[in-house]
């Protein structure tokens, strides 16, 4: 014969035709929109690093997930800066600390129609800048966990419907599992960071949540890149300890992890496209380098093809608003 039989162009001929046998969809139901929110006077303080993204004060928040609803976002994640950081980064636990009170006043405001995430940690409420209690020159893991479990508790008492702990300490998950059980609060589920590596690319994050450590890293305690099969183990010992969603952290330099994790675990994966990969994109934008909306969504949907059941992503806005467009 003198053509071949199978001609995979004909089914992309066209959008339509390539749109019927698309196999990976973004939904606006998987996206998780991180949002920065710290007790200062103004209302919105860009961060220089992350163009698009804000800190916002508490009533500034209030305006920032109004916006987001109304681009299609169903759900949040949400990151304090307290004014004051001590030792022992009491902010994190306090009953009327940053987060507690944001999470009062969206909740407030806008109920079930926003699902709000917390993220559970203590690296922005340190004067240190790590994530526990430091002892010696070292973060304190068990004595960490226990602030970590007040610092979860606290956050549901104030209407948080999800925590999400991304110290890496290790027994956390028991820890804030517990807490939560023993105070009645069994039906609210935990997505844990299980598999969160000591990246480069939070250097916008730092910026933008003002957790970056004062001394030495955080290497001793956040995964070391070249690992997989500790990725797994992370996760399966997360698991165990009663995660109901596992994370992995980077997503895009770590599409590999994501996979493995989506063929080994039956439990939803999150992938968290981090504030790096977000502001490498953006620098190439304003390049004239890449097209913003391809370059977005071919980024996330790499991140969903690669098994992630949910994408926390700085770009969700944009993404819900094209998906209400119908231009996804």
């Amino acid at each position: 014969m003198d053509y071949p039989i199978h001609r995979p162009r004909r089914l992309r001929k066209n959008e339509l035709l390539r749109g019927m046998v698309r196999e990976t969809a973004i939904s606006p139901d998987a996206l998780v929109y991180p949002v920065f929110i710290k007790e200062m006077d103004e209302r919105e303080i860009p961060v220089d690093s992350m163009p698009g993204i804000s800190q916002f004060s508490p009533d500034g928040a209030l305006d920032e997930v109004e916006a987001a609803l109304n681009a299609g976002v169903k759900a949040i994640l949400v990151f304090g800066i307290p004014q004051k950081k001590d030792e022992a980064g009491s902010g994190a636990y306090d009953k009327n600390g940053i987060v507690q009170r944001a999470v009062r006043g969206v909740k407030s405001r806008f109920g079930d129609d926003i699902l709000v995430i917390t993220d559970v940690c203590m690296c922005e409420y340190t004067s240190h800048g790590h994530c526990g209690v430091i002892k010696d020159g070292y973060v304190d893991n068990d004595e960490s966990v226990k602030l970590l479990a007040r610092s979860a508790l606290s956050h549901v008492l104030a209407g948080a419907d999800m925590v999400a702990p991304s110290d890496m300490m290790d027994g956390r998950i028991h820890a804030v599992r517990e807490i939560l059980d023993l105070h009645g609060d069994y039906n609210i589920p935990i997505m844990a960071y299980s598999a969160k590596y000591a990246s480069c690319l939070y250097g916008p994050f730092r910026d933008a949540a003002e957790s970056a450590p004062q001394f030495g890293d955080r290497r001793s305690y956040q995964m070391d890149p070249p690992n997989a099969r500790e990725a797994m183990r992370e996760i399966e010992l997360d698991i165990e300890e009663g995660a109901d969603i596992i994370m992995v952290k980077p997503a895009l330099f770590y599409l590999d992890i994501v996979r493995d994790a989506k063929e080994r675990f039956d439990v939803p994966i999150a992938g968290y496209s981090v504030s790096g990969e977000y502001a490498m994109i953006q620098l190439a934008v304003q390049k004239g380098w890449l097209d913003y909306k391809r370059a977005v969504l071919e980024s996330t949907t790499s991140i969903r093809r690669a098994g992630a059941d949910i994408i926390i992503t700085y770009f969700a806005k944009d993404l819900c608003r094209w998906a209400k467009e119908h231009t996804l």
